[in-house]
């Protein structure tokens, strides 16, 4: 008998539930969300058609086009060991655990308890008491939350529109990481070829203090002159120091972004290397192509579609709520008995609950959820002007960088020459030293500008790149069934 009654509730119970699930959100209020849709220029207003090409961009790997094995050892070093990087997979993570939250509203909740008390009522109470008994009890709750007006399918589209947005976040690092690690290399490199054109300089400046002191001694030359050359020689010295405090802050800066302690990029980049120079030709693709391929206008534009939801959201909360209650569960006030037929009990129904009343406070937050919406969309649209801005900006640096390196390059070849001519016709009388002086400033200053113009030129491409979205593999939004990407050796970290 206990049994075909057990039997006939959960059967009950369980179809009830059956029937809800073609329920939940079919009538989900508030507004659905579209993409917005964003008007870009159809070309960009390239400054030099000599360096640039409207062809479409490669750019997942930008660093190889360097070819610098050393560079692309430092990426693969910085995704697998920065800190930052390794914090935004945290935030992933969380983001995606917390759809796994917020879908477990969608899901009934089902309890069970039991317990056994020793009780005793008073003998004065309304109710008779003074008896002294046993209670003891087992039982399951069941409840379920019928999600008829979207409230839960809504909090589930803002959640997962959070975790997309964390992943863009976390592409967004990474595609900055890259930039930096890049950039801070072609200092370490720039400055290391400033030190050793300083170096040679000294050198130079060196032999040209020995001739004129030879000079002075022979009669040939006065002692102004051998001050002026010693002057030179010192100033060239005085900036050694300097060069060497902008190196080893390179080297820190980069030890931090590989997550290593101090010193390891010293000895890992110790060794002078040239500077890799960047290809003549560098294809940019379309501005369309920014709303693709940047994280940040992707994680912006995935704000947008959290902040939509939300004012579904809230604007369920004007409806009723439907839920389906149940238990089932054995009592008695003596353990034999408890597993009985007698001991059997349960209840099985209906509940509704209505904000009917709550002083305008309901409305006032779908007001506050749709001017956080129409944040979102300002948001979206500067984050996507900026980026545009940024692109062309960085074009028009790194153009007129390389146009700044040849000329440089000419000046320092004509420096060295003049230099050589001067020093041929100091030895025969025929200039005085102050022409040699002058050739030795000239070249001093315009082969640090050189090295310095190179090492620019290199990181002013990183910034193009990174402007161009670069360092990503385009695709889908992440899909939240999958789970957050493992974090991996690689320099192509987009799942």
């Amino acid at each position: 008998m206990i049994s075909t009654r057990r039997t006939s509730t959960a059967l009950a119970l369980a179809g009830l539930l059956l029937a809800a699930t073609a329920l939940p959100g079919c009538l989900k209020v508030g507004p659905d969300y579209k993409t917005p849709e964003t008007k870009t220029p159809a070309s960009w207003d390239l400054p030099d058609d000599k360096f640039l090409k409207p062809d479409p961009a490669a750019i997942q790997r930008w660093w190889e086009v360097f070819g610098d094995p050393q560079l692309n050892e430092l990426i693969v070093r910085a995704g697998q060991s920065n800190l930052d990087l390794r914090t935004a997979h945290a935030r992933v993570k969380e983001a995606w655990a917390n759809i796994g939250v917020v879908r477990g509203e969608i899901m009934p909740a089902l309890s069970a308890s039991g317990s056994y008390a020793r009780q005793r009522g008073s003998e004065y109470a309304p109710t008779p008491g003074g008896v002294t008994f046993d209670n003891y009890q087992i039982g399951a709750n069941a409840s379920w939350e019928i999600d008829l007006f979207g409230r839960i399918s809504r909090s589930i589209e803002a959640a997962t529109a959070d975790y997309q947005a964390s992943e863009e976040d976390r592409v967004d690092v990474m595609v900055s990481l890259y930039a930096q690690v890049a950039t801070t290399y072609f200092t370490i490199r720039a400055t290391q070829a400033q030190l050793a054109a300083t170096n040679e300089n000294i050198q130079s400046q060196k032999q040209v203090l020995a001739l004129t002191q030879s000079r002075f001694r022979n009669g040939l030359a006065n002692d102004l002159d051998v001050s002026q050359a010693e002057t030179v020689l010192a100033s060239t010295q005085a900036e050694v120091p300097p060069l060497k405090i902008t190196l080893a802050k390179a080297y820190s800066a980069m030890d931090l972004l590989l997550g290593q302690p101090p010193g390891a990029s010293a000895k890992l980049l110790g060794e002078v290397e040239p500077i890799a120079q960047p290809p003549r030709m560098v294809a940019v693709g379309a501005p369309a192509d920014i709303l693709r391929q940047r994280p940040d206008i992707r994680r912006a534009e995935r704000q947008l579609a959290a902040a939509t939801a939300r004012v579904g959201q809230d604007t369920a909360r004007l409806y009723p709520s439907f839920s389906l209650l149940g238990n089932i569960g054995l009592a008695s006030t003596n353990a034999s008995d408890l597993f009985r037929s007698g001991s059997y009990l349960f209840s099985l129904g209906p509940q509704f609950n209505w904000n009917v009343f709550q002083g305008g406070a309901i409305r006032a937050q779908i007001q506050v959820r749709d001017a956080q919406t129409e944040q979102a969309l300002l948001n979206y649209e500067q984050t996507v002007l900026s980026a545009l801005k940024e692109a062309q900006d960085a074009q028009t640096a790194y153009v007129q960088q390389l146009a700044r390196v040849e000329h440089l390059a000419r000046t320092v070849s004509a420096s060295r020459r003049t230099l050589k001519l001067g020093l041929e016709l100091y030895k025969e009388g025929l200039t005085d030293f102050q022409s040699v002086l002058d050739a030795q400033r000239t070249l001093f200053q315009y082969d640090n500008q050189l090295a310095q113009a190179r090492g620019e030129a290199a990181g002013n491409l990183v910034g193009l790149y990174k402007a161009l979205g670069g360092g990503w593999r385009a695709g889908q939004h992440a899909d939240p069934a999958q789970g957050p990407a493992i974090v991996k050796a690689s320099a192509d970290q987009r799942p």
